[in-house]
């Protein structure tokens, strides 16, 4: 007999309990409100809308309601509340975390030679000088630590090296690292530049049950950088699986521990200063990623000027638990310290996320004085760390606080700053920094010794002139900016208007750099490159201006907001808002969008909120709209207080507004307050009226439905007969209009065709038409008079009648995952066209509910131009409607055919086929009034 398995004592309890507390934080969240109710079963992030942070805020609520210290992975790995009672069963009481108190070394840190001339030098003379010298203090979940001295980095590095030369990897190779914060990074990273290749560090995944979905986004970064190996972690079979047909460069994905190989006595390759050191994708907060080309000479002299500039001392240590494959973890931490031989300690990001106190508790274990982080990362101090987890706290050590990679506010300087000063945080700790990837890391760095320098401006005079004039005292409505200091040595920046001439002091501009740390530039991108390069002097894409040779960044260009002839800057509008209790702090996004008619553009304002009661929603947006109007004088056009994870953000958590106007352009941001309460109410007084007239108009739309399915299928045994018995090609085809032309007259569904004249004496021809519905192929055989062959998917020609008619009639069918199969078929097409058969392609290739053109793929048009034949653009309105995309049940309206004039291509090669294809596209949403759309919407 058998038996279900058999749960340890007390198991139902923890799950009731977890259960319970997951219910809690999801009605605070309002993430299942239409997925039903919360099941031990339900996925956290799909089901339940718990993203990473809310992951966070759960653990640490189930810790303390069961007293257990949850591991760190249980945040990225657990799937399901059941996931998280099996995790709470096993795990081991609260205990205080291990706090080390490390034995500084016994001799102070030694910089590498100022000749050396890669980093591969630098890491050899190291590791020969003072192999045995602690480099990394690499920190474990449990507190304790693991040291990483230089000569066993070098000699794990060379094992690495070892295994890509005998795979064959080289110069002119780039090897894509997917690694953690973990020993196998840095291993991997000097491997691969030990074997001459190029390291190109990208983002690892958050959710290891995710990892194909993940990598499926990191296909276009593979693709660019022509990654010809892959190191990841864990199992990589799914991985390899998947990525070995989409990146044709990629020859194997691998573990790190499969691929050293030790070799003693290997020797290393000979490399200039001006060989690439690294490809580092820039995070894409305005566009899509691209890939920055950095070379050794770039980041030594980046290094170099940092050290300078921030009198970097043997004494100095360093701790950081920023991302390996973001600059300012990767070259402002981690090579920095490597350079100047200072040891570091390094946490991994998710280590700081759960317990924002460890990156605290860390300075204070190594007695460390230079630590950087993004904005954020001070604020999420103030707000998570407790009284409790402060006790014994010192972080007098603190020599500097670099807060840079994000905009810099200066209440988050504020709030740190007092929240912390009891504990040893001096205001001068602060230091506001500027740089960006296009310059290694850093471009500007403050005076030392000095609290950060706040400049308050006048808000009228910047906003309309774009001058910065200093605020008077009794100015109430002041901008506040902060100053990120002066060049590095070597590196200078002017500001520049819009024809690039410079600008005088305190006049708002575009900031342009030059330098030695300044990008060769986006890696196999030279048009990026050249929209950025300008004379030596490299567009930022950033504003700023400059005062007392300081300089102050007021926000990106594209950002920029102009409404009534103001300009507009979407953090200060972003940091008003986030500060309103009940509105996610740092999820908030500002952007304009156009408005035509009133020949500006309009201010739109999406806020997160965890509120889910209409009165305290109306109540935040009601303060949100009040602070605005008292920061910047005027109000919102539009304020949308959305569920959380509705505001798009990039892998290293700046806001994406540009995505955001997108998404809300296109009706994909979904809204909360007074409205949707308002139309719950006049539901439920309109109920009983409403619930009739649903109940009439439903069982017309069946008696309809029920008729025009008879209508269809009733016929269906006698032409599947005669099919069988006509002769293939065009017998068959009239056999099948034939059928269509009662059924459609019977229907009720007035059908209009519009320029019949286009088709007079035009043969042969491609005839390319909008898809909208399945009852397409059908109204198109019907009021289309000429002979034609559709060209349609493969999967079709397995249906029962459906492949019966595409077999006797002749049409086409295309195989959209089997290349070989696709080119195949293009030459079969144009061989058609080529013999005098029209050919009729639905270029978007599938359909969805609602209105909008989806991109069209350019096969048609590839054999238009091949065959030199026209191509006719075919609009058809009304069949969305006839048979709406999700459902069977058919609905009576006319249908309209409208047939635009032939467009010929005027030429062959392959811009040739995209400019013919525009052209069609853009006459097809004439002549249907539907707008393409960017992207394919889901269904």
């Amino acid at each position: 007999m058998d038996t279900a398995p058999v749960k340890p004592a007390g198991y139902d309890e923890i799950e009731h309990r977890v259960l319970a507390i997951v219910e809690e934080l999801v009605a605070e969240l309002g993430g299942a409100a239409f997925r039903g109710p919360v099941t031990p079963e339900s996925v956290l992030d799909r089901d339940l809308s718990i993203g990473s942070l809310e992951r966070v805020e759960l653990l640490v609520r189930l810790e303390e309601a069961f007293g257990v210290l949850l591991p760190d992975a249980v945040m990225a790995e657990a799937e399901s509340p059941r996931d998280l009672a099996e995790a709470i069963r096993v795990a081991a009481p609260t205990k205080p975390e291990v706090i080390h108190e490390i034995r500084l070394p016994i001799s102070p840190g030694v910089a590498a030679p100022s000749d050396a001339r890669t980093l591969v030098e630098v890491l050899r003379w190291h590791a020969e000088t003072h192999p045995e010298r602690v480099h990394i203090f690499l920190r474990r979940d449990d507190g304790t630590e693991t040291p990483i001295p230089y000569g066993a980095l070098w000699n794990q590095a060379t094992a690495v090296a070892a295994g890509l030369r005998q795979r064959g990897l080289g110069p002119g190779h780039s090897v894509a690292l997917m690694l953690r914060t973990e020993a196998a990074f840095f291993e991997a990273f000097f491997g691969t530049l030990l074997a001459g290749a190029v390291p190109v560090p990208i983002y690892p995944p958050f959710r290891l049950d995710r990892i194909e979905e993940y990598v499926r986004r990191q296909v276009r970064i593979l693709h660019n950088a022509e990654a010809r190996l892959l190191i990841a972690f864990g199992e990589v079979g799914r991985v390899a699986r998947l990525l070995r047909g989409r990146v044709p460069s990629l020859d194997e994905v691998t573990a790190i521990e499969h691929l050293s190989l030790p070799e003693a006595g290997m020797l290393i390759r000979r490399q200039r200063s001006d060989d690439p050191a690294l490809v580092q994708y820039t995070s894409g907060s305005t566009g899509d990623p691209k890939g920055v080309a950095l070379s050794n000479a770039n980041i030594l002299a980046n290094i170099q000027a940092i050290g300078k500039a921030i009198a970097i001392s043997p004494t100095d240590i360093g701790v950081t638990w920023l991302p390996l494959y973001h600059d300012m973890g990767l070259i402002g931490s981690w090579l920095t310290s490597l350079y100047f031989g200072i040891p570091i300690a390094i946490l991994s990001p998710l280590a700081f996320l759960a317990r924002p106190a460890r990156w605290l508790w860390a300075i204070h274990s190594h007695h460390a004085t230079l630590s950087a982080a993004p904005n954020f990362a001070f604020d999420l101090c103030v707000r998570k760390v407790s009284e409790a987890e402060l006790e014994g706290l010192d972080l007098s050590s603190w020599r500097l606080a670099f807060n840079g990679s994000e905009p810099v506010s200066p209440e988050t300087i504020g709030r740190f700053t007092r929240r912390f000063a009891p504990y040893g945080f001096k205001a001068e700790t602060m230091c506001p920094v500027y740089g960006l990837a296009e310059c290694a890391v850093s471009l500007t760095v403050p005076p030392l010794g000095y609290p950060p320098r706040v400049d308050r401006v006048a808000r009228e005079a910047f906003e309309r002139i774009r001058e910065a004039r200093p605020a008077l005292p009794e100015d109430r409505t002041p901008l506040r900016f902060v100053s990120c200091g002066r060049p590095l040595a070597e590196h200078e920046i002017r500001i520049v208007d819009g024809a690039g001439h410079p600008v005088a002091e305190r006049i708002e501009g575009r900031i342009e750099f030059r330098g030695p740390s300044v990008m060769s530039g986006y890696f196999r991108n030279p048009d990026a490159t050249r929209a950025v390069l300008h004379d030596e002097w490299l567009d930022s894409g950033d504003l700023g201006y400059r005062a007392e040779g300081e300089l102050f960044i007021t926000g990106r260009e594209k950002d920029l907001i102009i409404k009534a002839g103001r300009n507009l800057y979407p953090q200060e509008v972003e940091e008003v808002v986030g500060d309103v209790p009940g509105i996610r702090k740092g999820c908030v996004a500002a952007f304009g969008i156009t408005d035509v008619e009133a020949g500006t553009e309009r201010l739109v304002v999406i806020a997160e909120s965890r509120e889910t009661a209409s009165e305290r929603v109306e109540e935040i947006r009601t303060e949100a709209l009040d602070r605005i109007v008292t920061a910047i004088g005027l109000p919102p056009d539009t304020l949308v207080i959305a569920r959380p994870g509705t505001v798009f953000k990039t892998s290293s958590g700046k806001i994406r507004r540009s995505a955001m106007r997108d998404a809300y352009l296109r009706g994909q941001v979904e809204r909360r307050g007074r409205s949707l309460g308002m139309q719950w109410v006049r539901l439920h007084l309109q109920a009983a009226g409403a619930q009739l007239r649903r109940f009439g108009s439903r069982l017309a739309a069946l008696t309809y439905g029920a008729y025009i399915w008879g209508l269809v299928i009733a016929p269906l045994p006698l032409l599947w007969v005669l099919l069988r018995i006509v002769p293939r090609g065009h017998a068959a085809n009239r056999l099948v209009k034939g059928y269509c032309r009662p059924v459609l007259a019977l229907s009720g569904c007035p059908l209009r065709i519009e320029g019949l004249e286009h088709l007079r004496g035009a043969a042969p021809v491609v005839l390319a038409a909008n898809h909208a519905s399945y009852v397409d192929a059908g109204i198109l055989l019907r009021a289309l008079p000429v002979d034609f062959r559709f060209v349609a998917k493969a999967a079709l020609a397995s249906y029962p009648f459906i492949g019966t008619v595409i077999r006797r009639v002749g049409h086409l069918t295309v195989e959209r995952v089997d290349p070989a199969k696709r080119v195949a078929v293009a030459a079969r097409t144009t061989a058609i066209l080529r013999a005098g058969t029209s050919l009729l392609f639905f270029p978007e290739g599938t359909f969805f509910r609602s209105p909008g053109l989806l991109p069209f793929r350019p096969g048609a048009f590839k054999a238009a131009a091949e065959a030199g034949c026209p191509v006719i653009p075919i609009g058809l309105r009304g069949t969305r409607e006839l048979l709406p995309d999700g459902t069977w049940l058919p609905k009576r309206g006319p249908i309209t055919v409208s047939i635009g004039a032939p467009i010929p291509p005027q030429g062959s090669g392959w811009q040739d086929v995209l400019a013919l294809r525009d052209l069609v596209r853009a006459e097809i949403a004439r002549l249907t009034g539907e707008e393409p759309i960017l992207s394919k919407r889901p269904a």
